[in-house]
């Protein structure tokens, strides 16, 4: 490897860090058989070749702020809810749900909250130019986060969600199927997709350690108890980051608002989510689909479910974690 991600020094610019980057990517394990982009292993993960200069850049030149917000997901497991509710709740000041004005009326949540890894390429200012608090997004494990957004020193929090793995892997190719816009599921030579940034056991676990480790720095949700009680888990996401309902929000019915504003089925109606791609390429009504839990039993066998289930739970023995909703 030409050079370790740590040993990536700021200061240099994009070329510079973008230069180290394509040394260290071309050295890497390759993977051409996941739809839509090839993928590379890096600190033990599968990730998206195009991203790992932005990962790089991110180490190197992200200052993070002690008011900052990161959302970290795993993709496919509620990134496009997430961004919505955590927008929504934290500028619900500025941006008062009912309002018709609101941002996620005229943008789609990926607009409103950026990845860490796929704008800093774009911009060296991407973020520095963004007022406090700012609410930004990843997919990356938490292992390969900037050491700045990882240390108690930087006050930065982390909402992490995590989702069913069945229900992950049947999102995941339904998304792919349906951005590439093929009938049967991404075509790619005759090779079959394979989730990104994965193992997902091993970047869920991560998350959950240190939620574990340091509440106060890591807030783990779990999808599934979010769609049964979104309202509650809004309040707790307000809480945790920094930004409690006040008693006269709650007589105003706000929680409630929030939650109608970033429903899947008003966010999916809204002509900004129906039509246009993102900066990929990858259709705007990709992103959503039905919004619910457990959908994966109308796509999977009970035997490809039983045989999932057995990997999943083989990889978490002695761990202390379980998919199942509440845990152990």
């Amino acid at each position: 490897m030409a050079a370790a991600p740590g040993e990536v020094s700021g200061g240099q610019g994009n070329g510079g860090v973008t230069a180290i980057a394509e040394l260290t990517i071309s050295s890497l394990p390759l993977e051409t058989r996941c739809a839509p982009f090839p993928l590379r292993q890096h600190g033990g993960f599968w990730l998206p070749e195009t991203f790992l200069p932005g990962l790089e850049a991110a180490r190197a030149r992200f200052e993070p702020r002690p008011s900052d917000v990161l959302l970290a997901s795993f993709p496919k497991s509620g990134t496009t809810w997430l961004k919505a509710l955590a927008f929504a709740t934290l500028n619900r000041a500025a941006y008062p749900p009912s309002g018709e004005g609101h941002p996620l009326r005229r943008r789609g949540p990926h607009d409103c909250v950026q990845f860490l890894e796929s704008a800093l390429v774009v911009s060296d200012d991407m973020f520095a130019s963004l007022p406090s608090p700012r609410l930004l997004s990843t997919h990356l494990p938490y292992s390969l986060l900037p050491e700045g957004v990882k240390a108690d020193s930087s006050g930065c929090r982390i909402v992490y969600i995590c989702r069913d793995p069945k229900d992950v892997l049947v999102s995941w190719w339904l998304f792919t199927k349906k951005a590439l816009g093929t009938q049967d599921g991404p075509t790619n030579g005759g090779n079959k997709p394979m989730l990104s940034n994965g193992p997902y056991w091993r970047h869920v676990l991560e998350y959950w350690a240190e939620s574990k480790r340091r509440p106060q720095k890591v807030l783990f949700l779990r999808y599934e108890e979010m769609t049964r009680e979104t309202t509650s888990n809004v309040r707790k996401l307000a809480e945790f980051m920094g930004c409690p309902f006040s008693g006269e929000e709650e007589a105003d019915g706000v929680p409630d608002a929030i939650v109608g504003l970033c429903s899947f089925d008003h966010l999916r109606s809204l002509e900004v989510n129906r039509n246009g791609a993102n900066d990929f390429n990858i259709k705007n009504d990709s992103f959503y689909r039905k919004g619910v839990a457990g959908d994966w039993a109308n796509y999977l066998s009970p035997e490809m479910a039983a045989q999932l289930d057995l990997v999943i739970d083989d990889e978490l023995r002695s761990s202390g974690f379980s998919f199942a909703t509440g845990g152990r």
